[in-house]
């Protein structure tokens, strides 16, 4: 007799009991996937092991608060991006590219966190030849090492060494052996994480989970994955260059908007202190076409080398290639830039690229991409000593940014003496030493001071 079956979604998580060819939740295309359906004696068996503890209904008068307690993962960067260090029985996913290096930045944790707890890693992917040859180049002496992929098997162990820390490389090798379905499926992957995060609640252990994703970038697995664990963490980067960025997705105890960046080496991930220099390292001077940006990433203010190439196009239609930006939103510059300040680019093609990988997703950026395409399109370059901020409107006004003050000191400390910036809301924000204000009203008042 066959077996029922049942489809998930894996956007939402969603059951259903036939397949579709649009999920009906979420709305997206060939999300729905089949996994067969389990006895209810059998599933329930996986859940009992680390079934949460409930205490029962209690009033939030009875509620003890106090803060989440914090330890140092032993990486500046990490613990900002976490929010000040990783929190006591927590789960963090990181994910990234396959290669990108999201063994290493484990591994390197170890070193530093032995020395307030015990640490488990367990990996299903390499064996502890293989994790030993790693943990001697990253200088990490004592760890203990379980190669397994039986999550009964890693639930034992961990709860016979009652480490502080449990790494676990990666969730798609996890399996459940109560469950029929194959380790990566979206049953798999939704149970063993069940059971983890309720390992996490119930014994105070920091779980990290290292996630595989798919060829769309996505995160490998159902979505409801991300929705269980406290911290979603993405490990950015091109292989081909050194740098790399972990940025978080999802954060319970901290900001989202926050960024760490790392430096590979032979020796592992080395943090870099100052990412605006690293950023702006064999920038070109006194060459059109690029002016540079000053946004902020959680707390950090940062600056990033805009490139724009505004060329005769050869072809009855123009064509737009955007890096580093909204697609639309940099539509809607060139557009403002056409109408309001008299530059037909229409029939140009434009190329518009953030050096370094960086995303500019905040309005102040959209003056430094404004005056990078005007510099190109009139061949004369930016002076290499100014910067700018500010966040220009449909009208062709400039519209006051938050942060004012803190992107300037960042200008002032990398040598930068002339910042362009909104007249408005710029009144009284303080002055660094040695750096003059172009206030300016509009983009046409930008590119009449700048380029006449």
């Amino acid at each position: 007799m066959k077996k029922n079956a049942a489809y998930y979604c894996v956007q939402c998580g969603n059951e259903f009991s036939k397949w579709q060819g649009k999920c009906p939740a979420c709305g997206e295309w060939n999300a729905l996937v089949e996994q067969p359906q389990e006895a209810p004696s059998k599933k329930a068996k996986p859940a009992r092991a680390g079934t949460y503890e409930s205490q029962g209904v209690i009033g939030l008068t009875d509620i003890q608060t106090a803060e989440e307690i914090r330890f140092s993962t032993g990486l500046n960067e990490l613990d900002r991006v976490l929010g000040g260090g990783a929190v006591v029985g927590s789960i963090v996913l990181v994910s990234g590219e396959p290669g990108i290096g999201k063994s290493t930045l484990m591994m390197q944790i170890c070193r530093d966190i032995l020395r307030f707890g015990g640490v488990l890693y367990v990996s299903g992917e390499e064996s502890p030849r293989q994790i030993k040859l790693r943990a001697t180049r990253l200088g990490v002496e004592t760890l203990n090492i379980l190669a397994e992929t039986d999550l009964s098997s890693v639930l034992e162990a961990t709860a016979r060494l009652q480490p502080r820390v449990l790494i676990v490389d990666s969730i798609q090798t996890l399996y459940m052996p109560e469950l029929s379905s194959t380790p990566g499926s979206v049953g798999q992957v939704r149970e063993c994480a069940l059971a983890l995060m309720q390992l996490a609640k119930n014994t105070g252990t920091t779980v990290f989970v290292i996630g595989h994703v798919n060829k769309e970038g996505a995160i490998a697995g159902p979505k409801v994955l991300e929705h269980m664990v406290d911290c979603v963490l993405c490990f950015e980067g091109d292989r081909d260059h050194v740098h790399r960025l972990l940025r978080s997705e999802k954060n319970r105890f901290g900001s989202t908007h926050e960024i760490g960046v790392f430096e590979m080496r032979e020796e592992g991930l080395a943090e870099v202190a100052n990412p605006s220099e690293m950023l702006l390292a064999g920038r070109p001077v006194n060459v059109p076409g690029t002016c540079v940006a000053c946004l902020m990433e959680g707390t950090r203010p940062m600056l990033a080398e805009v490139q724009a190439l505004v060329t005769q196009t050869s072809f009855g239609v123009a064509r737009r290639t955007i890096n580093g930006m909204d697609y639309n939103r940099a539509m809607l510059l060139l557009a403002v830039l056409e109408k309001r300040a008299g530059l037909l680019v229409g029939a140009q093609d434009v190329y518009i690229n953030v050096v370094g990988g960086l995303q500019l997703n905040e309005p102040a950026c959209d003056l430094p991409a404004m005056l990078a395409l005007a510099s190109s399109y009139r061949n004369t370059p930016v002076p290499p000593e100014v910067t700018a901020i500010g966040e220009v409107g449909l009208t062709g006004e400039l519209r006051a940014v938050s942060a004012l003050s803190q992107r300037l000191q960042e200008c002032a400390r990398l040598g930068f003496t002339k910042c362009v910036i909104p007249a408005q809301g710029s009144g009284h924000v303080p002055v660094p030493e040695g750096v003059s204000l172009i206030r300016a009203k509009s983009v046409n008042d930008a590119l009449k001071i700048l380029f006449s």
